[in-house]
């Protein structure tokens, strides 16, 4: 095993509005808070997760956007955050052209994974989040080639299932024909109400059907969560004490923890 067994995940799910970009930032923070060194990578054209984390317009200099056409190297394009272990590669509009720019190029697929090559033995991170666009493009495509596993943020709500299952067929054709050994890391339940039977029954479902892939922690619906993006924070720095950084908290722990697990039985 290297020293520094590089773990990188996709969050992903071709649903909108299931948590994806707040998941990829708290968790982010989370993962860094218990002192694992983490790189968040912004793949979305929208920009958001930089955004949510305090990176404005100008610190934005080079992007993924660079990184993909092979202008810079992952490490340079990284941006420190207000927490130190975490480090950004942002994103801005630029990035919504690279599939035409990119057109038929050689290995269009892998510039994610080639670019991350340069960090996966003992580089300075231990954990990549790729926070992917709602739309199986090929941005997408390259975070799950680039990817070990998919992290899969799911909202307790009616539409929850049928997105999962677009999801599902998405990682079977990437592993058919890019990454063979792509997997599910793991579902996080999001947007939990403890007060609405309709959550309860869709963890439920889920848990069912995907049995120990489904985490303990579960992120419910709260206030603080949703104001923190506003205040260029993730919601660990903005209130720690809340239901929602809690919750993100535990769930880092358990990731870590399913971690170790994983690395000791293919040791």
């Amino acid at each position: 095993m290297s020293a520094n067994p590089l773990r990188v995940l996709a969050i992903a799910n071709q649903k909108g509005g299931v948590g994806k970009t707040t998941t990829a930032i708290n968790l982010g923070t989370a993962l860094a808070a218990c002192g694992e060194r983490v790189l968040l990578i912004d793949s979305d054209p929208q920009g958001n997760c930089s955004t949510g984390l305090g990176i404005g317009r100008t610190q934005r200099r080079t992007t993924l956007y660079d990184v993909l056409m092979g202008e810079s190297p992952v490490v340079d394009a990284a941006v420190k955050s207000e927490l130190p272990g975490l480090d950004v590669i942002p994103a801005d509009a630029d990035l919504s052209g690279i599939e035409i720019e990119l057109g038929q190029t050689a290995r269009r697929s892998y510039r994610l994974r080639d670019a991350l090559e340069a960090i996966r033995v003992n580089g300075p991170y231990t954990y990549v989040l790729i926070d992917c666009p709602p739309s199986l493009n090929v941005l997408t495509v390259n975070a799950m080639t680039a990817a070990d596993a998919v992290f899969v943020p799911l909202q307790c709500e009616f539409f929850a299932l049928e997105g999962l299952t677009q999801l599902m067929r998405t990682i079977e054709r990437v592993r058919g024909s890019l990454n063979p050994r792509l997997e599910i890391q793991g579902v996080v339940l999001t947007m939990y109400d403890r007060r609405n039977s309709l959550s309860e029954q869709v963890a439920k479902d889920v848990r069912e059907h995907f049995g120990d892939k489904v985490y303990d922690a579960v992120i419910p619906r709260n206030v603080r969560v949703s104001e923190a993006p506003s205040f260029g924070k993730p919601v660990l720095l903005y209130d720690l004490k809340c239901a929602g950084s809690q919750a993100y908290l535990k769930l880092a722990r358990e990731v870590i923890s399913r971690e170790r697990d994983r690395q000791a039985k293919a040791a």
